[in-house]
Order: C-alpha cells, then structure tokens, then sequence
C-alpha cells in the first residue's frame, strides 16, 4: 500500500519538514506532480534546505527518492539543486532515480510563461515564470519531450521541433527574443541534459508497483496545495497539475485500491502567493503581524506571502476530496503572543451562509464568518509533548479536530525536524 502526503490549502504548509519527519518510516519517497515552483524547506540541526523538484527524503541514506511522471523537470534546476546537496554529504546519484516519462522544461517554455502572463496585464495569474504551465500544455498538447527522450538518437531533432512551434507563438506573441539570451539558456540546458544522463532513469510505473508488491514502504508526496488543483482548486488561479490524492495515481501509475493513509497537512493560519481569491485575508496589522512572525516569503521566489486567518470551510472541501485520513498542522508557534485567534467557519455571500465552497469563489461578495478564541503567550518552540502545550492552544486543536472529523496527529512547533509533536499515532 502506498500512503500520500499533501497539502490542504494554496501551499507552502510545511509538507517537506513533514515528509522529512516522516520519511524513516519508508523505503521509497516519491514525487507525484507540479515542477520547480515548489519550495519544500526543511531545516535539520539548525540549517535550512530549499528542494524545489527532488522529493524531500533525499537526507536520509536509506531511502528511495523517484521523481514520478507527473513532475515536469528543469534539467537546469533540478542539476543546481543535485550539486547543492553532494558537499552536504548526501549521495544523491545513489537514492536518486527519474521516471522516463516526466516532461521536460525546455528553454523556450520558460520565455512562453512570461510571454502569456504578460500578455494578461492585470489579470495576471501569478505564474513562477518557471515554465510550468507551458510544459503541462506540450504534455496534454501531446508534443512534449520526456526524460526517456535523452537517451534517444531523435532527440535533437524533436528539441528543435518543438522549439521551432515555441519560437512562432513567441512572435504572435510579441516577445522581445533579442532580449531573451535564449542562445545562453539552451547551452545551459543542453549541459544540464548531459549531466542528467548519469542519474538512473526508470520505467516508473513497473518500478513503485513492483517495490509495492515485494514489500517496500511507500510514500507519495504532494506539491503546492489542494485549493491549486486544476480541476477542484480556485480556477483559473490555479497550477496546472492535479495536487489532490487522485493526482498520485495518475502521477505514478498507480491503482486507486493501492492508497492506504492520506495525510493532510495545513497551516495554523492560511497564506496564499500570488492572484486569486482569499476569502480569510487580512489586509492589516494582524496580517502583517503573521507575515513577519511566520517569515512568510516563498521559499523559492521570495515573493511575500498573503495571510489571514484559517479557512475551516475550504478545509473541510480539500479534505473530502482527498480522503484524508490524519491532518498535520503546522506553523502554531507563530500564532503565540496572539490575544485572540480566529477561524472561518462560513462564508456570507448575498445574504446567504455558505457552508460549502461555491463554484464561483471569485465573486467579491464573499464575506468570511468566524470563530473567536482566546489566544496564549507561551513560546511553543520549546514544546517536546502535548502536555507542554498551553490550553488555550489545546482547546483551538480540539475545536479543529471536531469541526474538520479527522485526528490532529501531528503538531508542528517549529522549523526544524525536532520540533514535532506526535499527538495521536497515525501508522
């Protein structure tokens, strides 16, 4: 059986710490969708680490890390992130391995990113400009190019093929090519592209099948957040890729019968990177206040983040689309000082409540509806048990685990891999 990690909100709720914490319980770590948009920061002994494509049990020795094929690859980035982690010690040519028919982010993929959003004005989506959206149209398009592609003597050709159709929507475009340095940006990549060659490439869907039936421990890590989802999240300011428990079936070449735990990981609170609706944000001190205190900056753009208080409504949806069975919250020391906390538990929309979470989640209408607590001062970061928790924190999980119906196993109290609290087993 293979268990699956993902995120409940818009992201960046702690799943790499989680999946690190979690990750000597497995054999086999492995990456289901999305791309180098993704910042999973872990913090081990002190020091931080940024993975953006390679699943977050790279650091332990004995532990499998596949790249599934539903993740589209940067071979640039993805060779910067290897090379940062060899002088650490980690042997990553060993625990690495690729599945052949993850796409690939060609050079002009990334010029086509900025090219669309430009062309948006103020409409804009809020993309990366990493590349991702145009790599996932090349692949539902059916002309995209796969790792497996490298090894093939038609490679070249079918690179220029594809850039060639690149080049001309560029021009419809009216991208400034003579800007772009593509002539650089394709010597790195083609570098990039000899360098991967080295790591160990699979037929992913025989391998995470085969290691599921000799025995070997599974699990499917998500990226970006289920309210991204690209059929179920806020659309259109969305990722392209499915990020909901189905997404590692198709991800990995998985059976729905072979899922077993679904984890859902969330934030204390709620944060949110670029466009779309957020309807708990917090346009004020208080939002700032949380910004600051939870060094709410994407751990891969820098871009700051949006805040507000927890969205119990869009949480109850990404959880039933999921089929969580444990949630993990996160980031609950940056909540401490706090002399009330909030939760929307309802939306208001045309005098309407709203329990669920509408089609039309755009509409500017939308007013959230909240819970008030009593906050706590307590400094949580030195919290090794449930008992050094203080009470008003404890009586705020158990509200969360009331209304949400799932146990709250896992308390997160800090960046780093020991500052976890096992609250109730979740194996």
């Amino acid at each position: 059986m293979v268990d699956v990690l993902l995120g409940l909100q818009w992201g960046d709720e702690g799943k790499g710490k989680i999946a690190d914490f979690i990750t000597p319980h497995y054999d086999i770590v492995a990456r289901f969708q999305g791309g180098p948009n993704a910042g999973h920061s872990l913090e081990i002994n002190g020091m931080k680490h940024v993975l953006n494509t390679i699943p977050s049990g790279i650091f332990h020795p004995n532990c499998i890390n596949l790249i599934g094929s539903g993740v589209v690859i940067d071979p640039v980035k993805l060779k910067d992130e290897i090379s940062k982690l060899y002088p650490l010690g980690v042997d990553v040519k060993k625990n690495l391995f690729l599945s052949k028919r993850a796409h690939l982010i060609l050079p002009t993929h990334r010029l086509l990113d900025a090219a669309s959003e430009q062309s948006k004005g103020k409409n804009k989506i809020g993309s990366t400009l990493r590349g991702i959206s145009p790599s996932y149209q090349d692949k539902t398009g059916r002309s995209g190019i796969r790792v497996g592609d490298m090894n093939l003597a038609t490679f070249k050709y079918k690179y220029d093929e594809v850039k060639q159709r690149h080049l001309s929507l560029l021009r419809f475009y009216g991208f400034d090519l003579t800007a772009s340095n593509l002539q650089q940006l394709e010597d790195d990549w083609f570098a990039a592209i000899d360098y991967l060659r080295d790591y160990v490439q699979v037929d992913s869907e025989y391998y995470i099948n085969e290691a599921m039936v000799s025995g070997m421990k599974i699990l499917a890590e998500g990226a970006q957040g289920s309210m991204l989802d690209i059929d179920f999240g806020t659309y259109p300011f969305v990722t392209s890729s499915n990020t909901i428990t189905a997404g590692a079936c198709t991800g990995l070449g998985l059976a729905p019968r072979h899922i077993n735990r679904v984890y859902g990981i969330f934030k204390a609170y709620c944060t949110r990177v670029g466009g779309g609706p957020f309807p708990s944000e917090l346009i004020d001190e208080t939002g700032e206040l949380i910004r600051k205190k939870g060094h709410e900056f994407g751990a891969t753009t820098g871009r700051p983040r949006r805040t507000g208080w927890i969205d119990l409504v869009a949480l109850k949806y990404a959880i039933m689309l999921n089929g969580v069975t444990h949630v993990f919250i996160t980031k609950s020391d940056v909540l401490s000082g706090f002399t009330e906390i909030k939760a929307c538990d309802r939306y208001l929309s045309h005098g309407e409540i709203l329990s669920g979470v509408p089609f039309e989640l755009n509409d500017e209408s939308l007013t959230p509806l909240y819970k008030s607590f009593k906050g706590w001062d307590k400094d949580l970061t030195t919290a090794k048990h449930e008992c050094d928790l203080p009470l008003n924190f404890t009586e705020y999980i158990s509200y969360l685990e009331n209304e949400l119906a799932v146990p709250v196993s896992i308390v997160s109290v800090g960046p780093d891999r020991d500052q976890t609290i096992i609250r109730k087993e979740f194996r």
